[in-house]
């Protein structure tokens, strides 16, 4: 087995380097998990919330570290601070709903017949976590899941694979059993075969459309439940009496945040006729304002891309673009692109919606 690399986009350099689990490593992964289930589960309700609070409120305490070690792994600036905002609230709202949502809800209780839903773990669940909002997508399914009962068993994607070193460190430190939560680092081979021997309750994968149809072609069969978050292509609308100023900074910062690289990111924007040319000024503008360059820079907005084959990949895409009749509104010589990971905006009218 080959070593998994992680590639910085910031400089380019192997900022961290981990082997792969072993097949036999990653069956032993799997049934520790599976032998520590039923006792996870069986801890009170508050016991599991107050301890994946605990572990969430432990990794607060390494925010300076997380910030910079994102920026090194995926390019995003500093001057953002994570994703403590989100990762806080959205586990906040999980553990306050916990207990209404998974109580057993009574359908009917007559003389005849007591029926009800009871809720109950599936098992093992496991995340395959994507680089582009690291931790709050990992949280998105790892509270609702170890709060539910079940144990987890962590994958993070090699971009960013040091994401899921720190939430293990973070919630082992905070008293959740080494078992019940395990990070892991696998290849795509042993990935695959672990889905189709069944070794999980559950699957939830965030990524790209090729890796989705690669996670359900392995579970194929197996009828494991497969949650798969995959790619959009998002368009926004601005209408007839739509506030310029307004649709201009929510719709540029849609496009433009976390270098474009949002699951939910603006990629197409329809403009009524009455206000497109005023759109398309202020929105030239607004771009035209962000600072391309090194994350760690207090100053940056605009960080590289994760890696410098997904720049080049929006390079392709634009290049295409025009060929076909498009055309480009911004000088990529403004800003500091280095044709590697470091792609500067752009916008692009006269687009063909074929495209």
């Amino acid at each position: 087995m080959k070593p998994i690399q992680l590639i910085s986009p910031v400089d380019g350099s192997i900022y961290a380097e981990r082997m792969p689990l072993t097949p036999a490593a990653a069956e032993g992964v799997v049934a520790r998990a599976k032998a520590a289930q039923k006792g996870w589960a069986a801890r009170p309700l508050a016991d599991r919330i107050a301890l994946v609070q605990a572990g969430v409120a432990r990794l607060n305490t390494m925010k300076d570290v997380v910030v910079e070690e994102i920026a090194w792994q995926m390019g995003r600036p500093t001057r953002y601070g994570g994703e403590f905002g989100g990762v806080n609230a959205r586990t906040e709202y999980m553990a306050s709903i916990a207990a209404k949502t998974l109580a057993p809800e009574m359908v009917e209780n007559s003389d005849a017949f007591r029926r009800y839903l009871a809720r109950e773990p599936v098992g093992v669940v496991f995340i395959v976590a994507p680089w582009n909002y690291p931790y709050l997508t990992t949280i998105n399914t790892l509270v609702p899941a170890l709060i539910a009962g079940n144990t987890v068993v962590l994958k993070h994607a090699s971009q960013t694979m040091l994401v899921g070193e720190r939430l293990a460190e973070a919630f082992h430190a905070a008293g959740v059993p080494e078992d019940v939560f395990q990070n892991v680092v696998l290849d795509h081979a042993t990935t695959e075969a672990l889905i189709r021997a069944r070794s999980f309750g559950f699957v939830n994968f965030t990524g790209s459309v090729a890796g989705g149809a690669a996670m359900e072609r392995a579970a194929a069969g197996t009828f494991t439940p497969l949650g798969l978050e995959l790619g959009g292509k998002d368009p926004g609308y601005v209408r007839a009496d739509a506030n310029l100023e307004v649709a201009v900074d929510v719709l540029m910062d849609g496009a433009m945040y976390n270098a474009g690289q949002c699951c939910c990111g603006i990629e197409r924007i329809y403009v009524h006729e009455t206000l497109f040319d005023a759109f398309v000024e202020k929105s030239v503008a607004w771009v035209g304002q962000l600072k391309l360059g090194n994350p760690f820079d207090a100053s940056t907005t605009l960080g590289p891309m994760a890696h410098r084959r997904f720049a080049q990949t929006v390079r392709d895409q634009t290049a295409e673009a025009v060929a076909a009749g498009a055309k480009p509104l911004l000088d990529p010589r403004a800003f500091a692109d280095d044709g590697g990971a470091y792609l500067a905006p752009q916008i692009l009218i006269n687009v063909d919606h074929g495209s």
